[in-house]
Formats: C-alpha cells, structure tokens, sequence
C-alpha cells in the first residue's frame, strides 16, 4: 500500500494520474497471484500491460458477489501463513463471504478509518466510544479499534446495545465522539429520558454513523436523521458508508454534503446494468477497484448499492469524488403496484412516525409473480385507525401501501437482532422462497 493522505487536496488530473499508476501496479499483482483474476485476464484475451489507465478497466469484465461466494478461495492471493485474519461479510444480498487479511490489509485498514476519523474532524484529544461489536467476524468493529489507535485517540469498547451501560461508561470516562448505528441513538434518547439524564448536555458532542442513512440525496436530514437531530441537537452526526469487500470507506466532512472517495485506497466507477459507465447526474451501482489490499484484491467488483456522485470541489478543500447516500441495494429493488422502491424509502416513513418502536419489512412474490410488500410493525397501538393512518402516510409518500401486521415490540424485537446477526434484520427477501 502506497500511503498518500494528501492526494485527496490534490487536483482530478493529480488523483487520476496518482491512482493509475497504482492500478499498474495491482493489474500486475492480480494476474501473478489471483488465480480467479488470471483466468478473468486469459479469458478476455487482455494482458496487465493492457491496462493503462482507468478507462482501460472496461476491457474487463466485472466481478460480483456469486463469484465470490462460489469461487471465494480462488480469489486470495497469499499463502495461508501469511493470513492473520478471517472475516466475513453480513450476508446482507446471500450468503456471507469469507475474507483472508495479511498483516498489511490489516495496517491498511488502520490507515482507511484515520483517514475516516480525521475527514470527519475526530482529533488525538478525542475519547472515543465503540458501541459496535468487535467480534462475530465483523471486519469494522476492529477497524475502528485499529483507526483509533493510528491517531492516538482514546477508545473505550463497549460493543452494541445496552444503553444502561453506554450511559455509565459514558458518565465515567466522559468520550466525546462514538462509533454507532444512528437509530440506537433513538434507544439512548429515550432512556435516558426515562433514567433522567441530561444526554443533551452530555460529553458525546460527535457521533460517526454507520449502517443506516442519515441523509436524502440533497444531503439534508432525512426522517430518521430529522428525529435524531431534532431530540439531540447538540450532537454532531456524520455519515459513513463503507463494505467489507471495499475494505474501505466514504466519510462526510464538516460541510456534509458527501462521503469522501480516499484514491489511495481504491478506484470508483458507476456502472448500469450493462456495466456501461453513467453519466455524471444519474446514479450508478458502486463498482470498485481495490489499492494496496494483498489477501484479497478485487477488480471491478459490484457492489451493489446505488449512489450518486458528485467531483465539484468541497468547502473543505478536499478534490475527491464525494458520494450520496445510498439510493438502495440492487438485489433489493422491489417493483410494486407499478412503482419501483427500495426498502430506505419504507424505513424513512416509518422511522418518523413516533408510535412504531421498530418494524421488519418482508417482500415476497405473490401467486401471479409479482412483488408484494408486508410490513410488521411491533407498537403497542394496534387500532384500525392507526393501521390506516400509517398506509395513508406510505399512499402520500410513495404513492403505494404495503400490508401492515401489528406484533408485540419484544417478539419483533427477537426477529430483527437474532443471537447469531451482527446488525439489525429490518429487510427480508422471500420471493422465491414462499
């Protein structure tokens, strides 16, 4: 890995020329040690020498997530003795990817989270709160704990849930910024509020969130950011988008108007169906091209998220691509009475209205083949009007009603973080399966 935290000040010309001389390099990298990528090069009749420059990436064709869940092994490209880490990835779209890191890969993703940290203003003098696991395979949890360290920061590792306990901790040791999945800051406001804490006149001044959209595409606050900022104004929220697979991440600056590409750990194109580039203004599948990752690397592989892109300067002074929020996943595209939605359209309705403590949405395809959309919603309202009252929101929104089942909020509960999950399960696909 090549270490350059300044090219992201630099022009487009100075990025685009610094990240080409690195994808030489990869190319030569992957086609010596990959045997899934020499075979992809054969293939396509394409040598490394052949790609010169990003344009040349379309020569290829482009990795998803079926070739690594079927040929996982072919992809890593060390011997099992210069492996020191297994992860997987969260199963989200299919089953999870297994994912090998040499000593490297791991100093790397230090590397990616204090660029991460420091693009969201996080300092030395910054205590920092994890209130994600570390364990259960989960590549980010340790990034943090790594990322934090390279700054040289405080960390405290408190892992997921329990709000009694991150108040405590919170109230002994006084962090000031947290690692956290925004809606559990929703689960700290409320008990607190209940405990009688001043959470608004807390030390926690800065959250980094992740897993969850805080923003819509114009990068005002969407209906869960609006309900968090608006209870807890005193806390600062950035976004953080990131994938195991990338093996790095997107972070918003101060002027939040987009995650931050870092081009010196991979290389971003936005790809349609037909794996055609799209034009700057329409959204794109995030496909990406890794930098300096030896265990593992990856070559046009698509994500499967939809964003936005945007290459005008930041107010920041940083030169790189920024991305929107993630429009939707593609595996989770739901064609419904006509409309086309993702599943973060039906959570930011739901999110917003104060009477649902959590909910699960089901897709599943009905007896003439085609989507259906059935909502559980745990809440202790369970009247006819309420029932209405919430399809007539989804009608006004998004122009559609899914069904509604109400169910008890601990039964719900239980579903939606099973014992073996490492985040919250608010999205099932069963069409094909029912």
């Amino acid at each position: 890995m090549v270490r350059n935290e300044n090219i992201q000040f630099k022009s487009q010309e100075e990025i685009k020329a610094f990240q080409e001389e690195r994808l030489r390099e990869e190319v030569v990298y992957l086609y010596e040690n990959s045997r899934f990528y020499r075979e992809m090069f054969d293939n396509a009749a394409v040598l490394p020498d052949d790609i010169k420059c990003i344009e040349d990436l379309k020569r290829l064709p482009v990795t998803t997530k079926k070739d690594l869940q079927l040929r996982g092994e072919d992809f890593i490209c060390v011997s099992k003795d210069k492996i020191i880490d297994y992860v997987t990835t969260s199963g989200t779209l299919g089953d999870p990817v297994t994912f090998a890191l040499t000593d490297s890969d791991m100093e790397r993703l230090a590397y990616n989270e204090y660029l991460s940290f420091t693009t969201a203003g996080v300092k030395k003098s910054d205590i920092m709160q994890l209130m994600t696991t570390l364990d259960r395979r989960f590549m980010a949890g340790l990034a943090y704990f790594m990322g934090a360290r390279e700054l040289g920061c405080g960390v405290i590792r408190v892992g997921n849930g329990i709000p009694e306990l991150q108040w405590d901790t919170i109230k002994r040791i006084n962090p000031t910024v947290c690692m956290v999945v925004p809606s559990f800051l929703i689960k700290l406001m409320e008990y607190a509020e209940k405990a009688g804490i001043d959470y608004k006149n807390s030390p926690l001044k800065k959250a980094i969130c992740i897993g969850e959209a805080l923003r819509d595409n114009d990068f005002n606050f969407n209906r869960l950011g609006q309900r968090i900022h608006a209870g807890w104004p005193t806390l600062q929220m950035y976004s953080t988008y990131a994938s195991t697979e990338m093996q790095s991440s997107f972070t918003e600056c101060e002027c939040q108007c987009g995650g931050h590409h870092q081009p010196d750990l991979i290389i971003v194109e936005f790809l349609d169906d037909n794996n055609n580039e799209v034009p700057l203004g329409e959204p794109g599948e995030v496909t990406i091209t890794t930098l300096g990752v030896r265990g593992m690397p990856l070559l046009r592989f698509k994500t499967g998220d939809v964003c936005y892109r945007t290459l005008e300067k930041c107010g920041c002074g940083r030169q790189t691509m920024r991305l929107s929020p993630v429009l939707g996943r593609k595996g989770q595209m739901i064609k419904y009475k006509g409309t086309t939605l993702y599943p973060s359209a039906l959570y930011d309705i739901l999110d917003n209205i104060p009477e649902v403590k959590n909910y699960m949405v089901e897709v599943y395809t009905n007896n003439i083949g085609t989507d259906e959309i059935r909502v559980r919603i745990g809440t202790v309202n369970a009247s006819e009007s309420f029932i209405k009252s919430i399809k007539d929101t989804f009608r006004a929104k998004v122009r559609v009603a899914p069904d509604i089942i109400i169910e008890p909020i601990e039964v719900l509960a239980k579903l939606i973080m099973p014992p073996m999950s490492r985040k919250p399960v608010k999205f099932v696909d069963l069409r094909g399966g029912i």
